[in-house]
């Protein structure tokens, strides 16, 4: 996302503290000295094991990813009241409890309180995330990385300074890991040219095999020139199936129902890649506005979901609003994607890991 309003408490407007006191009430912290834990679960309904109805996290998670490791799903958001990255576990997709900050002390670059869009793989015996923070030299967003030894943290930042800056093209932005199939590991992010009216476009570029540096030359994806798109393409997501890499991304002022997610195509991971003649294929319908910043997480059949945030249609903007985590399925055939979604009544719910 370009434009994030929440960095704590301080200032916030009365809808706004209404949100921090919901993810607040998630979080139940323990002892003096002891990490946060959570009891409670993220939404107050009841569900059963057969379906559930969206939204799975009803609170302000904005910009969601989503990783398996194990028997338990993460959940990581942009900064808000749950801290720089809000965190929270679940066993089955639907069901979530709040687990505290998983980035709690930030590196002396970062000017703290936008701290946006966390992305998080496993690379050998260590967890990667890469997040956006404002550089304080170049006064822009740019990605770092930091370092967990288990996927609930608590990660540490590696290095002295971002490894992705493009200060003149306006900053970098929503980090997105790909591991391909023969195990080379890759970076996606966003130039933040929306910022300064400046063309956006997605990128790719090689990691290092440590993951925490790039290696290579970074390769432009796809730019923003679909009308829908406006001035921004953003929150690149990779996902390979059948053979054909599926690049999902998000478009569209955030802070509206025109936000939404298109996909284009590629049967090599560096491209060219080919938008969707369909897109956008996930847009704001009856109560749900503004769906986006999408990540692909798989259940335990090994069916894929697509977890993003939305607003609740007549309540957008974070000074009446917020933007609540929901899961909807997805398939992808033959060069095709297509999405269920939005949905807010009730559905197959997702298979348990076994």
């Amino acid at each position: 996302m370009s434009i994030h309003l929440f960095s704590g408490l301080k200032g916030l407007s009365g809808a706004a503290l209404l949100v921090a006191g919901m993810w607040g009430a998630l979080a139940v912290a323990g002892g003096t000295g002891s990490a946060p834990t959570a009891s409670a679960p993220a939404t107050g309904s009841a569900r059963t094991a057969a379906t559930f109805s969206n939204p799975v996290l009803d609170a302000n998670f904005p910009d969601p990813f989503i990783l398996r490791s194990g028997a338990t799903y993460h959940a990581y958001a942009t900064n808000g009241s749950g801290g720089n990255v809000p965190h929270a576990v679940s066993k089955d997709l639907v069901n979530w409890t709040a687990a505290g900050d998983a980035l709690p002390k930030l590196p002396a670059w970062v000017k703290p309180g936008l701290t946006w869009a966390p992305e998080v793989a496993r690379l050998g015996n260590k967890y990667l995330m890469y997040y956006t923070a404002r550089d304080i030299k170049s006064d822009r967003q740019c990605i770092g990385v930091a370092v967990g030894v288990q996927a609930a943290g608590p990660f540490s930042p590696a290095g002295g300074g971002p490894i992705v800056c493009q200060a003149d093209l306006g900053g970098s932005i929503d980090a997105s890991p790909f591991i391909d199939t023969d195990g080379k590991a890759y970076l996606l992010w966003k130039n933040d040219g929306n910022c300064c009216n400046l063309t956006t476009q997605i990128f790719i570029q090689p990691l290092r095999s440590d993951g925490l540096r790039l290696t290579g030359k970074a390769t432009d994806l796809i730019q923003n020139f679909q009308l829908w798109e406006g001035s921004v393409v953003e929150a690149p997501t990779l996902y390979k199936a059948g053979g054909v890499y599926y690049l999902l991304y998000s478009g569209g002022p955030f802070d509206s129902d025109l936000y939404a997610v298109g996909y284009a195509t590629s049967k090599t991971v560096t491209g060219p890649y080919k938008k969707a003649e369909e897109n956008p294929v996930l847009i704001s319908k009856g109560a749900v506005a503004g769906p986006g910043h999408q990540t692909i997480v798989t259940d335990g059949a090994g069916q894929p979901w697509i977890a993003y945030h939305a607003w609740t249609t007549g309540q957008i903007g974070d000074s009446v609003g917020y933007r609540s985590m929901r899961i909807d399925q997805v398939t992808f055939s033959g060069g095709k994607m297509r999405v269920s979604g939005p949905t807010l009544t009730p559905q197959t719910a997702p298979k348990a890991i076994r």
